[in-house]
């Protein structure tokens, strides 16, 4: 068995919490601006360290007047928000935990995930979604009430704690101990039903740390950063806690028609994002360029961005290179670091595979992004790349404290202070997954000198009637770089050969449709056989296939016209494929792909 661990002689104390850094920055650094908000004109206002702790305190004594006790489950179900931030914190200084839930979730997620955390007290975002809610949760036993942000919770709890001494806040916070769970974070549930990760305030502390020595100034005072991630997601909860130990400025938005525009105007000096939105700021300017008509520029600019990338790893680039890329970063680079707001000299990535492609090419235009790996059970990043050592195409080495192994099958195990101690209510769960110490995470992947590559899951391999073991997401993630492609589900399960389903973006489609003079309210069941279309996705197919040996390749692909979506509940809200519903719903298509 492969192993490497990085050593760590940092200790998390016995009492320690993660509402402490708040009260030490309140009490040292009272003025220092510690989050952006979007005021009602569109425009950014600071708000400091007391500001921020002074609402979480009033807000966890109206939790406490509300008969919030130390450990009881408090949810939250609302989009990516500064009330999101608020109410977490203050349950914490309550004493309390918070159960987070995407606000996608369906109703019977929302009542199943609310009754197994035996929540007291739900909060969400709007009217529409208690309305969507509140019948599916009448029968839940535990929950006393549930609260709208947008109709004035935060200001209610305000209202009700107001009876509540100071004295009662510090005695929740000296009894809480830092092996108290946090937090509940339901995995995505590709299949079944969603566990609980039952994440502890040392869990927390230990990532905080050990993201802060691995990534350097970029989780250090002075960065900031825009949230655009559901808080609900462990990467981006976990951002925002470290952002507040390590007293990087935050902002929150979502993502919308409008999130280039708010990185503008908010100017983070660092991204934190999934691949997807990754492969939609370059595909974005890549149409762009494309509609203005310089999409030969674009192209070449590109490659230079990627071959100046790549040379970075085999003694530099020489002369002939550093022009082009002097000549490209005033024509097409820096336009697309202002487009980011100016600042941003670099970025994060998790949740899935970034595409080596994609990774050349932000760092050959100025923007590295540090590819890590993680899941819920492991408080977020487990490894990471960083500032100096960097492999693009892994998802990095080990961070401080932490274990990573290759079991003799492949499968991926972690061990250390940030992994978790189990699943809540899921002792046969718990068992599954922790055997001998070590969390198995069913992954798959390699280690070279430290650096761990994921190659697919487990549960996900494709094995073909000729007996050949298929990894389909690599294949998956290669289909959907391309521009046209929103995406792609690779099939073959003791089938013949290897084949696809893909998706057309539709938001690269009006571009597409103006660029081959077709009308622009051409439906997409229009354009599945047209042989411009099929050009296109033959080129992302043969991208895929050349990834891979030939009894590996796709050999034959059906565009189909509607999306796969978390409303359609073929995504998790983390934007992974759901295969088997996929499969139900889609079963005469692929069943086709073998049939004609």
């Amino acid at each position: 068995m492969q192993e490497i661990t990085v050593p760590s002689d940092f200790v998390v104390p016995e009492k320690a919490s993660i509402v402490d850094s708040m009260l030490k920055h309140r009490s040292e650094s009272p003025t220092k601006a510690l989050f952006k908000r979007r005021a009602a004109d569109g425009s950014w206002y600071d708000v400091t360290t007391k500001e921020f702790a002074d609402l979480v305190d009033k807000v966890a004594k109206g939790f406490i007047a509300s008969g919030v006790g130390p450990g009881d489950r408090v949810s939250i179900l609302s989009a990516t928000r500064y009330e999101w931030t608020v109410v977490d914190y203050a349950v914490w200084r309550a004493g309390g935990t918070t159960v987070a839930i995407y606000e996608t979730s369906s109703s019977s997620q929302v009542q199943y995930i609310v009754e197994n955390s035996g929540t007291s007290l739900l909060v969400v975002e709007n009217a529409n979604q208690k309305a969507q809610h509140s019948p599916s949760l009448a029968d839940a036993a535990e929950l006393k009430e549930t609260l709208v942000i947008e109709e004035g919770a935060i200001e209610e709890l305000v209202k009700r704690g107001e009876g509540i001494g100071d004295d009662e806040l510090e005695q929740r916070h000296a009894n809480t101990l830092a092996s108290d769970v946090a937090t509940l974070v339901y995995t995505s549930g590709t299949t079944g039903k969603p566990k609980g990760v039952a994440l502890t305030h040392a869990n927390f502390i230990h990532e905080c740390h050990a993201v802060r020595v691995t990534l350097g100034d970029l989780m250090s005072e002075g960065s900031s950063t825009l949230l655009f991630l559901p808080l609900a997601h462990i990467f981006a909860r976990v951002i925002s806690v470290a952002s507040i130990v390590h007293l990087v400025q935050l902002g929150h938005t979502t993502v919308t028609p409008t999130l280039m525009d708010d990185l503008a105007a908010f100017k983070p000096s660092y991204l934190l994002s999934v691949p997807r939105v990754f492969e939609k700021v370059y595909n974005s300017a890549e149409q762009k360029a494309e509609d203005g008509g310089k999409g030969k520029i674009f192209a070449a600019a590109t490659e230079t961005a990627i071959a100046y990338s790549k040379a970075l790893e085999s003694g530099g680039p020489g002369l002939v290179l550093k022009v082009k890329h002097k000549i490209f970063d005033v024509l097409v680079y820096s336009k697309l670091r202002a487009a980011l707001g100016g600042n941003c000299d670099s970025a994060v990535s998790g949740g899935a595979a970034l595409g080596a492609r994609l990774g050349h090419f932000f760092r050959g235009v100025g923007i590295p992004i540090f590819e890590g790996y993680g899941l819920s059970e492991t408080t977020a990043a487990v490894t990471v790349n960083a500032e100096g050592a960097q492999r693009i195409g892994t998802v990095g080495r080990p961070v401080h404290g932490q274990s990573v192994a290759i079991a003799d099958d492949g499968e991926v195990l972690l061990k250390g202070p940030v992994v978790f101690g189990g699943y809540w209510k899921n002792e046969q769960a718990t068992s599954e997954a922790i055997k001998d110490g070590w969390f198995h995470t069913g992954d798959i992947g390699t280690l070279d000198d430290g650096y761990l590559s994921i190659t697919g899951r487990k549960k996900e391999l494709i094995v073909t009637a000729g007996g050949k073991n298929v990894s389909p997401a690599q294949m998956e993630d290669a289909v959907r770089a391309h521009p046209l492609v929103s995406q792609a589900l690779v099939v073959g399960d003791n089938k013949p050969y290897i084949a696809a389903l893909v998706t057309l973006d539709p938001e690269a489609l009006p571009g597409w449709l103006h660029r081959h003079e077709l009308p622009a309210d051409t439906p997409i069941s229009d354009l599945l056989d047209n042989e411009k279309i099929r050009a296109d996705i033959d080129d992302a197919i043969a991208a895929a296939n050349a990834l891979v040996s030939k009894a590996e390749a796709i050999k034959k692909y059906r565009i189909i016209d509607t999306d796969f979506t978390i409303e359609s509940g073929e995504l998790t809200p983390t934007l992974k494929l759901k295969r088997n519903v996929i499969h139900d719903s889609h079963n005469t298509e692929i069943e086709g792909l073998y049939t004609k």
